[in-house]
């Protein structure tokens, strides 16, 4: 493979924001596996957005876009695959299987589709330094023609259509609009575009889980973020499961659990001294007095999607709510980077005494 843009490359990433902005380029946030495409020729090369390889996983993909991708390119977008009329994510993470014949089953039942939303490099050129409405214009072009298992994402300049999209695209499955500045430049691993969802959403490492009151069953899972110098900073819990389900989680989790706990990012809860002052799990607090609070120290290698409320501090104000476990993702792009910073409001506008609020 020789083109102007070589793998590995991460793909552009965008930052949350609570209202979608104006006088951009907008378009739906699609549910699936973000993805980098290679083709030169013959030679086609899916790459996960944190620059694994996922061709394998996909044989049915990589056949129809070696056949309709131009014959030398590089192409971001978005694998999905959809049943019933909605976006399924739970089909695609089935698709993450050792077993090549249980893949290719996968592939034949539930095809995957690739929406393409931006073009890195065309023939001999890198769009790397190309703006996007430029880059947007030669994708267009270039896949007019495209078809079934290649889609060219819609995309709109009006905040209108915008937001209509928002609030009618929910019931098919896509979380959200992404934003776009007319004039940006394609920036790997960087959070420089917007996207606007219907929840606030996080990944985050499991790195621990306490038993359930009733046995050894899940209990909560203990969750952690990394701050901007790398270290793992616990940020909450998700606790809300079926029993059946608590079941199935330690079973799944078993092989992670670690005998001690020397060089895992959360030892120092070992200490008791260490819980002075300090919100950790493992000590009492003025909630719960003497209650248990014991964890198993997990290897912190899974990644899992939870929904939040908001912050308070540098942690989650509410016990999260599990939504999935994302084996496309890394832990360590598990940061702060990716929470949404709510609409800031002025309490003085309700406080100050003997104000008149304005409609």
């Amino acid at each position: 493979m020789d083109l102007p843009v070589m793998p590995p490359v991460k793909p552009m990433l965008a930052k949350p924001q609570a209202r979608i902005p104006a006088d951009m380029h907008y378009e739906a946030k699609w549910d699936g596996f973000r993805a980098i495409v290679f083709r030169d020729g013959d030679e086609i090369e899916i790459s996960s957005r944190t620059t694994k390889p996922l061709t394998r996983y996909f044989p049915e993909l990589a056949d129809g876009l070696r056949d309709q991708l131009p014959a030398r390119c590089v192409v971001d977008g978005e694998i999905v695959i959809a049943r019933g009329g909605r976006l399924d994510f739970d089909a695609l993470l089935e698709r993450v299987h050792p077993a090549d014949s249980r893949v290719r089953q996968l592939a034949e039942r539930t095809p995957a589709s690739f929406v393409a939303f931006d073009l890195l490099a065309l023939g001999d050129d890198s769009l790397l330094d190309t703006p996007l409405s430029e880059r947007r214009a030669v994708l267009t072009a270039a896949l007019a023609d495209a078809r079934q298992p290649l889609f060219v994402a819609p995309a709109t300049r009006d905040l209108a259509v915008a937001q209509g999209w928002f609030e009618r695209f929910e019931g098919a499955g896509l979380d959200g609009v992404v934003a776009k500045p007319l004039d940006l430049r394609y920036r790997p691993d960087e959070r420089v575009m917007v996207k606007v969802k219907h929840e606030r959403t996080a990944d985050c490492v499991v790195a621990g889980l306490r038993h359930h009151k009733s046995g050894p069953v899940v209990g909560s899972l203990l969750l952690g973020l990394h701050d901007g110098s790398g270290r793992l900073q616990h940020v909450g819990v998700c606790a809300a499961f079926p029993m059946k389900r608590r079941q199935e989680l330690m079973t799944e989790l078993a092989p992670l659990v670690l005998d001690h706990v020397e060089g895992h990012p959360w030892a120092d809860w070992a200490r008791e001294e260490a819980h002075a002052g300090a919100r950790m799990p493992g000590g009492p607090s003025r909630w719960t007095g003497r209650k248990d609070l014991s964890w198993l120290p997990l290897r912190p290698e899974r990644v899992c999607e939870v929904a939040y409320d908001h912050m308070q501090g540098d942690r989650f104000r509410h016990t999260a709510r599990f939504r999935r476990w994302r084996p496309d993702r890394m832990p360590d792009d598990c940061t702060y980077a990716q929470l949404e910073e709510p609409v800031r409001f002025d309490l003085d506008e309700v406080l100050t005494p003997g104000h008149r609020h304005r409609h």
